[in-house]
């Protein structure tokens, strides 16, 4: 079922240093009281400044038009995981293959007038919190493919970006972009989609040989996906919505049976849908830059009488 949520408004933070009116005047009075013999000139100046303060114009003399963060809106907002079960394919003698469900996440948005000459972004930017993706090869051992920075704790999340447009998971339908100045509000929809669609050895993969020994496989992987714009001229960037989801399957194999009857969907069938946060979670800085998840795993063997080795590098560290 999808989860979806009403409209949402972004609020602007209040500079820190803005006064109320009452503290305004007070702080305006005891200037006038300690400096009298400052040059009236002088003391033009710091009442224009106070003013300004006051008006919530201190970084300028005329006030700046309402950023676009105080307005944009989120309409619609839906995530789900596809109800279907995991599909294994066995029609190859090398390797056994699987897809899962499908994440999907769709936004409807809109931007008001752009005031200023100025390019905003919106889109999905997505992380991988957690991953155990495990091959097991019966008492032999197992391979696995690792993020060693995630798994050390070096990092909370890896980008899963598409490699190509970062920090954004895509370009196609996962974006939108406005460039101002624009008269008119603008209203439209960013979607995205994530599934896993690997292939796995039937035979241990530091071996020559093409015996099946695969005995099981098991995953569990986490990921944090971000509703955000950005000011792409200053880089500012909102947090509109937060998601969190999870994929899990475990499959168990039986070597010793024909191609085509070894493999079998254990527990869970279906999956947990996403939750969309009430309380927005801050962008990690290693979820904004390369690399991304599919460029930083590595494969390893590990056997359970000696120690592991890399069968494949990450192709970027």
């Amino acid at each position: 079922m999808d989860v979806a949520r009403g409209p949402r408004r972004i609020s602007s933070r209040r500079h820190q240093d803005d006064l109320a009116p009452d503290s305004a005047l007070e702080t305006r009075s005891h200037y006038h009281l300690s400096m009298r013999r400052l040059p009236q000139d002088c003391l033009n100046l710091l009442e224009i400044a106070l003013v300004l303060n006051t008006m919530g114009c201190i970084q300028s003399l005329s006030c700046k038009p309402k950023v676009l963060r105080e307005s944009i809106a989120v309409l619609d907002l839906k995530a789900s995981i596809d109800s279907t079960p995991t599909t294994i394919d066995e029609s190859s003698n090398v390797v056994l293959r699987y897809r899962t469900p499908h994440f999907r996440a769709t936004a409807q948005i809109l931007v008001p007038p752009v005031a200023l000459k100025e390019t905003w972004r919106i889109g999905w930017i997505q992380a991988c919190n957690h991953m155990e993706f495990y091959n097991h090869y019966g008492d032999l051992g197992k391979s696995s493919w690792e993020l060693p920075d995630l798994e050390s704790g070096k990092i909370t999340a890896i980008s899963d970006s598409d490699g190509v447009n970062y920090p954004w998971y895509g370009n196609t339908t996962e974006t939108c972009t406005v460039t101002g100045p624009t008269k008119r509000e603008s209203k439209f929809t960013v979607s995205m989609n994530d599934n896993f669609y690997p292939s796995v050895t039937w035979a241990v993969p530091v071996n020559d040989g093409n015996v099946p020994k695969l005995t099981g496989i098991h995953r569990d992987q986490s990921f944090t996906t971000w509703l955000v714009a950005t000011n792409m001229n200053t880089n500012d960037i909102i947090i509109l919505h937060t998601i969190k989801w999870r994929m899990r399957l475990e499959i168990e194999v039986n070597p010793n049976l024909p191609l085509g009857q070894r493999a079998k969907l254990k527990e869970p069938f279906g999956q947990e849908q996403p939750q969309v946060l009430t309380k927005n979670e801050p962008l990690p800085p290693s979820a904004l830059v390369k690399p991304n998840a599919n460029d930083a795993q590595v494969l390893m063997w590990r056997p359970k009488k000696r120690q592991g080795e890399v069968v494949i590098p990450p192709r970027r560290r």
